[in-house]
């Protein structure tokens, strides 16, 4: 018979090692700052080029090594329309042993709490909005980032499989559209809300026109500051235990369009926005049902324009440093 999971969610022990992996990233370097901001005393990470998380040997000699406590998984290998839809072997083979690799080392190596961080593609592209959590699996995927997708997918239902066979408290997040410090700015492989700072920034310094945009400018998006992003994750990871994923968002949405013409007023571009129509729009729209998330006890706190002000900030303070 499997065991079952008993557990209490309470404040986590500050003196105990916590493992994030990924703490470079977008959302990584966010749940640090945030667990640093809460008096976590051993937060450890390794860069890629210190630990590829892609060999699972390596991956096990660390966990033996640290014997985190807690865990977050937030590393992964991730990109916009054009990379995922380029390189879809590569965003389903390195996601998928990335996690498989985390998720059996923690385990073996006794994880008490472990977070795994998936993305609101898992569900499908015609889900009812907003989305529920419930959505999953019922649905054909977005064929632009099905196999990223996928990866997703096979994180949340490891995570579920680790606490039906083994009892542990593992659970899953899955965050809308992020944005913020260190997220990826680079002409192939960014998402849209970078990819349209720096387009525009760009327009901006080089006294461009015009700006031309994928896309018709009518999906839907909602979008979350990586700040809010890590503050929730350490509320589930404390107030929270259950089997099913938990959506992580704002609970509002915008267009394409209308997330442009914040952008270029905050940069200062004052030209033409021209749209390509012949290009794809993807999901024509992914608002999230944060209800769960919300009777948890947590709410989005930043707002869109004052998140896209310290973002635009953030990416003028590091110019000479970004990727791509």
């Amino acid at each position: 018979m499997s065991p079952e999971v008993q557990f209490s969610p309470g404040e986590l022990d500050r003196a105990a090692t916590f493992y994030v992996a990924g703490h470079r990233g977008l959302v990584g370097s966010a749940i640090v700052r945030r667990l640093q901001a809460a008096g976590f005393e051993n937060i450890v990470g390794r860069t890629s080029a210190e630990l590829d998380l892609k060999d699972r040997d390596a991956v096990f000699s660390y966990f033996a090594e640290i014997g985190p406590k807690y865990v977050v998984l937030a590393a992964a290998k991730v990109g916009g329309i054009l990379a995922n839809s380029t390189y879809p072997v590569d965003f389903l083979s390195d996601n998928i042993r990335i996690q498989v690799n985390v998720l059996d080392a923690a385990r073996e190596a006794g994880v008490e709490r472990l977070l795994f961080l998936g993305s609101s593609c898992i569900y499908p592209k015609f889900a009812e909005q907003p989305i529920r959590e419930e959505s999953l699996l019922t649905g054909h995927l977005e064929p632009t980032n099905d196999a990223y997708a996928i990866a997703k997918i096979a994180g949340i239902l490891h995570v579920q499989a680790v606490r039906r066979q083994y009892g542990l408290p593992w659970i899953s997040a899955m965050p809308t559209n992020l944005y913020g410090p260190n997220d990826n700015f680079s002409p192939q492989g960014s998402h849209v809300l970078p990819a349209l700072i720096r387009r525009y920034d760009e327009a901006v310094a080089t006294g461009a026109p015009s700006v031309t945009n994928w896309g018709t400018g009518t999906p839907r998006r909602e979008f979350l500051h990586s700040d809010d992003m890590a503050d929730a994750c350490l509320h589930l990871l404390e107030h929270y235990d259950g089997p099913e994923q938990v959506n992580v968002g704002s609970g509002t949405d915008v267009t394409i369009r209308e997330i442009a013409e914040t952008i270029a007023s905050v940069v200062g571009f004052t030209g033409h926005t021209e749209w390509d129509t012949t290009k794809p729009d993807g999901t024509p729209q992914k608002l999230l049902d944060v209800s769960k998330l919300a009777q948890s006890g947590w709410t989005s706190k930043m707002s869109l324009p004052e998140g896209l002000e310290r973002t635009v900030q953030w990416y003028h303070d590091q110019a000479g440093a970004l990727r791509g």
